[in-house]
Protein backbone atom coordinates (compact mmCIF):
# COMPACT_ATOMS: atom_id res chain seq x y z
CA UNK A 1 0.00 0.00 0.00
CA UNK A 2 1.49 3.27 -0.69
CA UNK A 3 -0.08 6.01 1.40
CA UNK A 4 1.81 8.71 0.26
CA UNK A 5 1.13 8.53 -3.62
CA UNK A 6 -1.26 10.71 -4.25
CA UNK A 7 -4.40 8.65 -4.56
CA UNK A 8 -6.59 7.58 -7.35
CA UNK A 9 -9.71 7.55 -5.57
CA UNK A 10 -9.07 7.48 -1.31
CA UNK A 11 -5.83 6.01 0.09
CA UNK A 12 -5.64 6.05 3.56
CA UNK A 13 -3.07 5.05 6.02
CA UNK A 14 -1.13 1.79 5.95
CA UNK A 15 1.46 -0.06 7.00
CA UNK A 16 4.37 2.65 5.70
CA UNK A 17 3.54 5.02 8.81
CA UNK A 18 7.39 5.84 9.77
CA UNK A 19 9.06 9.02 9.73
CA UNK A 20 12.35 7.73 7.39
CA UNK A 21 9.95 6.23 5.10
CA UNK A 22 8.32 9.72 4.65
CA UNK A 23 11.95 11.70 4.31
CA UNK A 24 12.56 9.54 1.64
CA UNK A 25 9.80 9.74 -0.51
CA UNK A 26 9.69 12.15 -3.28
CA UNK A 27 7.74 15.34 -2.09
CA UNK A 28 4.83 14.90 -5.19
CA UNK A 29 4.16 12.01 -3.78
CA UNK A 30 3.32 13.29 -0.07
CA UNK A 31 -0.59 13.44 0.82
CA UNK A 32 -0.75 16.29 3.02
CA UNK A 33 -3.59 14.65 5.28
CA UNK A 34 -2.73 11.51 5.52
CA UNK A 35 1.15 12.56 6.34
CA UNK A 36 -0.22 15.20 8.80
CA UNK A 37 -1.78 12.67 10.55
CA UNK A 38 0.89 10.21 10.52
CA UNK A 39 2.89 12.88 12.18
CA UNK A 40 0.26 13.61 14.94
CA UNK A 41 -0.23 9.81 15.54
CA UNK A 42 3.48 9.98 16.73
CA UNK A 43 1.72 11.58 19.92
CA UNK A 44 -1.16 9.48 20.62
CA UNK A 45 0.34 5.84 20.89
CA UNK A 46 -3.01 3.78 22.01
CA UNK A 47 -5.27 6.24 19.35
CA UNK A 48 -7.28 4.48 16.66
CA UNK A 49 -7.23 6.60 13.52
CA UNK A 50 -10.09 5.07 11.70
CA UNK A 51 -12.61 7.91 12.50
CA UNK A 52 -10.06 10.14 11.66
CA UNK A 53 -9.70 8.34 8.46
CA UNK A 54 -13.03 8.33 7.73
CA UNK A 55 -13.23 12.19 8.16
CA UNK A 56 -10.40 12.64 5.83
CA UNK A 57 -12.67 10.48 3.74
CA UNK A 58 -16.07 11.80 4.26
CA UNK A 59 -14.89 15.86 3.53
CA UNK A 60 -13.79 14.70 -0.04
CA UNK A 61 -16.00 12.73 -1.03
CA UNK A 62 -18.33 15.72 -0.07
CA UNK A 63 -16.48 18.21 -1.80
CA UNK A 64 -16.77 15.91 -5.06
CA UNK A 65 -20.33 15.85 -4.47
CA UNK A 66 -21.10 19.84 -4.29
CA UNK A 67 -18.42 20.01 -5.96
CA UNK A 68 -19.66 18.18 -9.57
CA UNK A 69 -19.79 20.74 -11.46
CA UNK A 70 -17.57 23.44 -10.12
CA UNK A 71 -15.98 24.66 -13.16
CA UNK A 72 -13.22 27.50 -12.26
CA UNK A 73 -11.29 28.47 -9.25
CA UNK A 74 -13.55 30.15 -8.08
CA UNK A 75 -16.49 28.01 -8.21
CA UNK A 76 -13.90 25.55 -6.65
CA UNK A 77 -13.07 27.95 -3.97
CA UNK A 78 -16.59 28.28 -2.78
CA UNK A 79 -17.36 24.58 -2.73
CA UNK A 80 -14.32 24.46 -0.42
CA UNK A 81 -15.44 26.85 2.20
CA UNK A 82 -18.75 25.72 1.78
CA UNK A 83 -17.99 21.86 2.68
CA UNK A 84 -14.76 22.65 5.81
CA UNK A 85 -16.23 25.40 7.17
CA UNK A 86 -20.09 25.56 6.59
CA UNK A 87 -20.76 21.76 6.70
CA UNK A 88 -17.93 20.15 8.94
CA UNK A 89 -17.00 23.03 11.00
CA UNK A 90 -13.49 24.22 10.40
CA UNK A 91 -12.62 27.35 11.67
CA UNK A 92 -9.41 29.26 13.06
CA UNK A 93 -8.70 28.84 16.55
CA UNK A 94 -8.62 32.55 17.88
CA UNK A 95 -9.41 32.17 21.23
CA UNK A 96 -6.63 29.85 22.14
CA UNK A 97 -4.63 30.38 18.89
CA UNK A 98 -0.91 29.08 20.50
CA UNK A 99 -2.38 25.80 22.10
CA UNK A 100 -0.04 22.86 20.89
CA UNK A 101 -3.15 20.76 19.78
CA UNK A 102 -4.24 23.62 16.72
CA UNK A 103 -0.86 22.03 14.97
CA UNK A 104 -1.84 18.48 15.90
CA UNK A 105 -4.55 16.79 13.35
CA UNK A 106 -5.35 14.56 14.89
CA UNK A 107 -7.18 17.28 17.98
CA UNK A 108 -7.72 19.33 14.84
CA UNK A 109 -10.23 17.14 13.79
CA UNK A 110 -11.76 16.69 17.29
CA UNK A 111 -11.85 20.58 18.02
CA UNK A 112 -12.66 21.71 14.41
CA UNK A 113 -9.94 24.61 15.63
CA UNK A 114 -6.49 24.79 13.89
CA UNK A 115 -3.99 27.60 12.72
CA UNK A 116 -3.43 28.46 9.48
CA UNK A 117 -1.41 25.79 8.68
CA UNK A 118 -3.16 22.80 9.36
CA UNK A 119 -6.26 24.33 8.01
CA UNK A 120 -4.72 24.41 4.78
CA UNK A 121 -3.85 21.03 4.56
CA UNK A 122 -7.24 20.05 5.16
CA UNK A 123 -8.19 22.44 2.66
CA UNK A 124 -5.53 21.49 0.23
CA UNK A 125 -5.49 17.69 0.54
CA UNK A 126 -9.10 17.50 -0.21
CA UNK A 127 -9.46 19.70 -3.32
CA UNK A 128 -6.43 17.56 -4.36
CA UNK A 129 -8.45 14.39 -3.57
CA UNK A 130 -10.94 14.63 -5.92
CA UNK A 131 -8.61 16.01 -8.67
CA UNK A 132 -8.63 19.82 -7.97
CA UNK A 133 -5.26 22.10 -8.18
CA UNK A 134 -4.62 23.60 -4.56
CA UNK A 135 -1.52 25.11 -3.61
CA UNK A 136 -0.45 26.38 0.14
CA UNK A 137 0.99 30.06 -0.23
CA UNK A 138 3.55 31.08 1.85
CA UNK A 139 2.96 34.43 2.91
CA UNK A 140 5.03 36.86 5.64
CA UNK A 141 3.79 35.62 8.81
CA UNK A 142 0.55 34.02 7.42
CA UNK A 143 -0.50 30.94 4.91
CA UNK A 144 -3.62 31.08 2.30
CA UNK A 145 -4.52 28.51 0.04
CA UNK A 146 -4.45 29.38 -3.82
CA UNK A 147 -6.97 27.52 -5.74
CA UNK A 148 -6.70 26.88 -9.55
CA UNK A 149 -3.97 27.27 -12.00
CA UNK A 150 -5.61 29.51 -14.35
CA UNK A 151 -4.28 32.84 -15.44
CA UNK A 152 -6.56 34.47 -12.35
CA UNK A 153 -6.67 31.60 -9.02
CA UNK A 154 -8.52 32.47 -6.52
CA UNK A 155 -6.95 33.08 -2.82
CA UNK A 156 -9.01 32.08 -0.06
CA UNK A 157 -8.10 32.13 3.86
CA UNK A 158 -9.21 28.64 6.04
CA UNK A 159 -8.32 30.06 8.98
CA UNK A 160 -11.44 32.71 8.47
CA UNK A 161 -13.86 29.71 7.02
CA UNK A 162 -12.61 29.93 3.46
CA UNK A 163 -12.94 33.49 2.62
CA UNK A 164 -12.08 34.96 -0.40
CA UNK A 165 -8.64 36.85 -0.18
CA UNK A 166 -8.11 39.89 -2.69
CA UNK A 167 -4.87 41.66 -3.92
CA UNK A 168 -5.76 44.85 -1.63
CA UNK A 169 -5.33 42.45 1.53
CA UNK A 170 -2.24 40.35 0.28
CA UNK A 171 -0.30 43.40 -0.62
CA UNK A 172 -1.38 44.81 3.08
CA UNK A 173 -0.17 41.63 4.39
CA UNK A 174 3.52 42.39 2.26
CA UNK A 175 3.47 45.52 3.31
CA UNK A 176 3.27 44.61 6.84
CA UNK A 177 6.17 42.65 6.43
CA UNK A 178 10.14 43.89 7.09
CA UNK A 179 11.68 45.39 4.28
CA UNK A 180 7.91 46.16 2.98
CA UNK A 181 6.31 44.39 -0.39
CA UNK A 182 9.70 44.43 -2.37
CA UNK A 183 11.34 42.34 -0.23
CA UNK A 184 8.12 40.24 1.23
CA UNK A 185 7.08 39.28 -2.12
CA UNK A 186 10.22 37.31 -3.10
CA UNK A 187 9.10 34.62 -0.11
CA UNK A 188 5.28 34.65 -1.38
CA UNK A 189 5.46 31.15 -3.16
CA UNK A 190 2.98 27.79 -3.50
CA UNK A 191 4.96 25.56 -0.62
CA UNK A 192 6.37 22.18 -1.28
CA UNK A 193 4.42 19.77 0.28
CA UNK A 194 7.88 18.51 2.76
CA UNK A 195 7.74 22.15 3.67
CA UNK A 196 4.34 22.35 4.70
CA UNK A 197 4.89 19.57 6.89
CA UNK A 198 8.10 21.03 8.51
CA UNK A 199 6.39 24.27 9.13
CA UNK A 200 3.02 22.63 10.73
CA UNK A 201 6.49 20.65 13.20
CA UNK A 202 7.94 23.45 13.32
CA UNK A 203 5.00 25.59 15.08
CA UNK A 204 4.51 23.19 18.09
CA UNK A 205 8.70 23.08 18.61
CA UNK A 206 8.30 26.55 18.53
CA UNK A 207 5.48 27.08 21.32
CA UNK A 208 7.19 23.91 23.46
CA UNK A 209 10.60 25.90 23.62
CA UNK A 210 8.31 28.83 24.54
CA UNK A 211 6.75 26.82 27.24
CA UNK A 212 10.28 26.14 28.62
CA UNK A 213 10.04 22.48 27.08
CA UNK A 214 12.81 22.05 25.82
CA UNK A 215 13.10 18.20 25.17
CA UNK A 216 9.86 18.19 23.59
CA UNK A 217 11.16 20.70 20.98
CA UNK A 218 14.74 18.31 20.22
CA UNK A 219 11.86 15.63 19.41
CA UNK A 220 10.01 18.12 17.22
CA UNK A 221 13.17 19.31 15.31
CA UNK A 222 14.22 15.20 15.21
CA UNK A 223 11.13 14.88 13.45
CA UNK A 224 11.46 18.01 11.11
CA UNK A 225 15.11 16.36 10.17
CA UNK A 226 13.75 12.77 9.85
CA UNK A 227 11.09 13.94 7.48
CA UNK A 228 12.86 16.84 5.52
CA UNK A 229 16.47 15.53 6.14
CA UNK A 230 17.83 18.21 2.73
CA UNK A 231 16.25 21.48 4.74
CA UNK A 232 19.00 22.33 6.92
CA UNK A 233 17.18 24.59 9.49
CA UNK A 234 15.99 21.87 11.32
CA UNK A 235 19.44 20.62 11.91
CA UNK A 236 20.49 23.87 13.17
CA UNK A 237 18.05 23.76 15.74
CA UNK A 238 18.22 20.14 16.56
CA UNK A 239 22.42 20.65 17.42
CA UNK A 240 21.30 23.99 18.96
CA UNK A 241 19.18 21.97 21.83
CA UNK A 242 21.12 19.21 21.72
CA UNK A 243 24.58 21.54 23.13
CA UNK A 244 22.07 22.98 25.58
CA UNK A 245 20.91 18.93 26.69
CA UNK A 246 24.66 18.86 27.10
CA UNK A 247 24.88 15.99 24.35
CA UNK A 248 27.75 17.64 22.21
CA UNK A 249 28.37 13.60 20.50
CA UNK A 250 24.47 14.54 18.82
CA UNK A 251 25.02 17.86 18.19
CA UNK A 252 28.16 17.52 16.40
CA UNK A 253 26.34 14.88 14.43
CA UNK A 254 23.66 16.81 13.40
CA UNK A 255 25.98 19.68 12.34
CA UNK A 256 28.27 17.35 10.47
CA UNK A 257 24.80 16.13 8.71
CA UNK A 258 23.98 20.05 7.91
CA UNK A 259 27.20 20.32 6.81
CA UNK A 260 26.75 17.20 4.21
CA UNK A 261 23.35 19.32 2.61
CA UNK A 262 24.47 22.84 2.43
CA UNK A 263 26.08 24.75 0.25
CA UNK A 264 25.82 28.44 1.00
CA UNK A 265 28.98 29.54 1.74
CA UNK A 266 28.30 31.50 5.11
CA UNK A 267 25.91 29.19 6.47
CA UNK A 268 29.16 26.16 5.94
CA UNK A 269 31.49 28.44 7.16
CA UNK A 270 29.18 28.64 10.18
CA UNK A 271 28.36 25.27 10.62
CA UNK A 272 32.37 24.45 10.16
CA UNK A 273 33.58 26.89 12.80
CA UNK A 274 30.50 25.69 15.32
CA UNK A 275 32.50 22.16 14.73
CA UNK A 276 35.98 23.38 14.79
CA UNK A 277 34.89 24.80 18.77
CA UNK A 278 33.48 21.46 19.73
CA UNK A 279 36.23 19.71 18.34
CA UNK A 280 38.06 21.52 21.12
CA UNK A 281 36.14 21.25 23.61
Amino acid sequence: MRIFARPQANTMLGDMDNLEELGLVDDDDIVLDEAALMLARLDHDAIDLGPYEDVLSDIASRLGEVGADAADGSERAACLAQVLAGEFGFVGDRQTYDDPDNADLIRVVDRLRGLPISLSILYVAAARRIGWSAEILNLPGHVLVMVGHEATPVIIDPFRGGVRVGIDEITALLSAANGGVSAAVRHVAAMPNRAILVRLLLNQATRAEQAGQGRRALVLYSRMTAVAPDYPHPWWERARLELLDDDVAAARASLTAMLEITREPALRERVTGTLDALAAR
